[in-house]
């Protein structure tokens, strides 16, 4: 005889566990710096791998060209143009992310999730409103400040809203150096600097976190959004600035014996280590029995760097594009993105659909169900990983604006890439992306008419913000 508990199960569908979501995330990984997008000399065999099981993005943006303001446009959807946080620097406000910006993570809290973010934030200190905990994350650890993150053995790291003690010094020179700021009036952040005994190496920290978090979180049957934010392979400035060498790791493993300058095997040993731990992850996601029911995300904040004392060129680090971080050419903000989800998207596809990390907020409320808030530049990528790309909604264009070096300001509509420093009255440079990837060829004197539509969509783009200003808005706000 049937009990009446199997008959309800035979009549009352089950309903799906709701799908997890793990958006990892590079700091300063090139275009061509994986061997999935083209690299020959540094070995990255699981982002391959992964690439082969999923969908390549060729052309996915970056949400600016340096790290605070890319992440707040993923964590908020809304392009540079309206984002809160426009810029690296500025005033202790303009780095705050607050309590009136909706972020993905609480978004995602309010369906259920369990959420966590391992690694770098650069969204706000302690004691502020803008801290990950307070922003939707049940868990942090890592690091809040964008300088202290550049440190990959420091003194103290942070867990939710402490900061706690580690194993690692500060190296004589670096006292010295902070001694020597102090006196000029500069104070850097806690952990800002280099280590001398280098104890323990934080990015391996990190990676240990994620793998026991993601372990609870399984067992605990609960769905779960975790943002893995790592520091590498950014280099150590503070170390280069001293040492003349940035790339901070505890062995150059295969690439030891090769005759390379030490920061270009840092570099290297850099992105295989982390191209190491993204393995483990997505193994770990096998032996739970999940990995059908995980929606990852593998891309980079920006373009690539040449701050470590690694030479960017001997590695192809922005493959066949024009730029590097710091440039809105297509180098500074298209990066290498791969999505992984065994069971719904069919492997080894690619798409050159046009989307940016704006585009993360209305994907996961699409996985979760979520409610998307107004206002976002944000659209879900859902429909082309399930290989629907006939319902797939398109942007009419993509914006960015940037306010270091003089200020910037770029748009991509179709096949037309228009760029224009400074931002508001410089000349607009125009390039046909279809025709000319690297952007060799400015040919906006021979179509005033597409110069005309870039023009337009960059004044539309964009609000003017309480805490960044175009050189030219400046001029017009001093009495």
């Amino acid at each position: 005889m049937i009990s009446l508990a199997a008959l309800l199960l035979l009549v009352v569908p089950v309903a799906p566990q709701p799908t997890n979501i793990v958006f990892v995330l590079a700091d300063d990984l090139g275009y061509g710096d994986i061997g999935a997008f083209g690299q020959e000399k540094i070995q990255t065999p699981h982002l391959d791998r992964m690439a082969a099981d999923g969908i390549v993005f060729s052309d996915f943006y970056a949400g600016s060209t340096v790290c605070a303001p890319s992440r707040c446009v993923l964590m908020t959807g809304k392009h540079t143009g309206h984002a809160w946080v426009r810029a690296n620097g500025g005033s202790a406000a303009a780095r705050t992310l607050p309590d009136s910006e909706v972020t993905v993570a609480e978004m995602l809290r309010e369906q259920g999730y369990a959420t966590a973010l391992m690694g770098k934030w650069g969204l706000g200190e302690l004691g502020t409103e803008g801290v990950p905990t307070l922003q939707g994350f049940d868990t942090f650890f890592g690091y809040l400040n964008q300088g202290h993150a550049h440190n990959f053995y420091p003194p103290i790291i942070v867990q939710d809203d402490v900061e706690i003690p580690l194993a690692n010094d500060e190296h004589p020179k670096w006292v010295e150096r902070k001694a020597a700021m102090a006196a000029r009036g500069h104070h850097p952040h806690p952990g800002t600097g280099f280590s001398q005994n280098q104890a323990q190496y934080v990015p391996d920290l990190v990676a240990d976190k994620v793998m026991d978090w993601v372990t609870t979180q399984a067992r605990a049957d609960r769905p779960f959004f975790l943002y893995w934010a790592l520091n590498t392979p950014h280099a150590n400035n503070e170390r280069q600035y001293v040492l003349g060498d940035g790339q901070e790791v505890p062995d150059y493993g295969v690439y030891e014996d090769r005759d390379w300058k030490n920061p270009d095997k840092g570099q290297a040993a850099m992105v295989t280590r982390l191209d190491r731990d993204l393995g483990r992850l997505l193994t770990r996601l096998r032996e739970l029995g999940i990995e059908e029911n995980t929606l990852v995300i593998f891309t980079s904040d920006n373009g690539h760097h040449r701050e470590g004392g690694n030479n960017p060129e001997f590695f192809d680090a922005n493959g066949p594009l024009r730029g590097k971080k710091r440039d809105l050419y297509e180098g500074g903000i298209r990066v290498p993105t791969i999505m992984w989800w065994p069971g719904t998207i069919e492997a080894g596809r690619r798409t050159d659909l046009p989307s940016s990390f704006a585009d993360f907020f209305a994907t996961a409320a699409d996985v979760s169900g979520g409610a998307l808030p107004d206002d976002l530049d944000s659209i879900s990528v859902v429909p082309t990983l399930r290989g629907e790309v006939e319902h797939q909604e398109k942007h009419d264009h993509l914006y960015w604006e940037f306010y270091g070096q003089g200020s910037s300001q770029a748009v991509r509509f179709g096949p037309w890439k228009a760029v224009r420093k400074p931002m508001l009255t410089g000349p607009i440079e125009l390039y046909n992306l279809e025709e000319d990837l690297g952007e060799t060829t400015d040919v906006a004197a021979v179509h005033p008419d597409q110069v005309a539509r870039a023009t337009e969509l960059m004044q539309q783009s964009r609000t003017r913000s309480p805490h960044w200003r175009a050189p030219s808005e400046k001029k017009q706000s001093t009495p």
